[in-house]
């Protein structure tokens, strides 16, 4: 057999345990990700409601990440520009650590009518339903879709 010196023993079993030390450390550091694009703040206070177009604002900031046709009043348009950064640790779901949305409302002529900022805190958990839609036709066992089709096969249908 093989003989390995003992101080060599050793120094490989603190690698293997330096290693798997790093590695469960490595392991718990959250993963950071980062979406969309909040404007510069200063980019946006030069916005001014009833003087910035629409044009203008889409030529400052971009395509927005949203665009919602329905407002308080008929004919308004609302352009929304979205960032979030989340954190996910192993195996979890990710958390939402902060969200930025700026909400650009235009009037009907597509002058700005107002600029708002929400941070996570305006933010609103919702409820999803839990319902199905039913739908049409019978409740079929395994067994029934298994044996409905014997006797079906190599079968020619006729020309529509």
């Amino acid at each position: 057999m093989f003989a390995i010196a003992k101080p060599r023993l050793n120094a490989i079993v603190l690698a293997i345990v330096a290693a798997a030390l790093a590695a469960s450390v490595f392991a718990c550091t959250p993963r950071v990700e980062r979406r969309g694009n909040i404007p510069d703040p200063d980019i946006l206070r030069s916005i001014e409601p009833g003087v910035s177009s629409r044009d203008e604002i889409a030529e400052l900031l971009g395509s927005p990440s949203s665009v919602a046709t329905f407002g308080e009043t008929f004919g308004e348009e609302t352009w929304y520009y979205i960032a979030s950064r989340t954190e996910r640790f192993a195996f979890y779901a990710p958390k939402v650590v902060d969200q930025q949305v700026v909400a650009i409302a235009f009037d009907d002529i597509g002058m700005v009518r107002s600029v708002r900022l929400y941070g996570l805190s305006d933010a609103r958990g919702i409820e999803p339903l839990e319902r199905t839609t039913p739908t049409g036709g019978k409740q079929l066992t395994i067994l029934q879709q298994l044996l409905g089709n014997l006797g079906n096969f190599g079968r020619t249908r006729p020309p529509q």
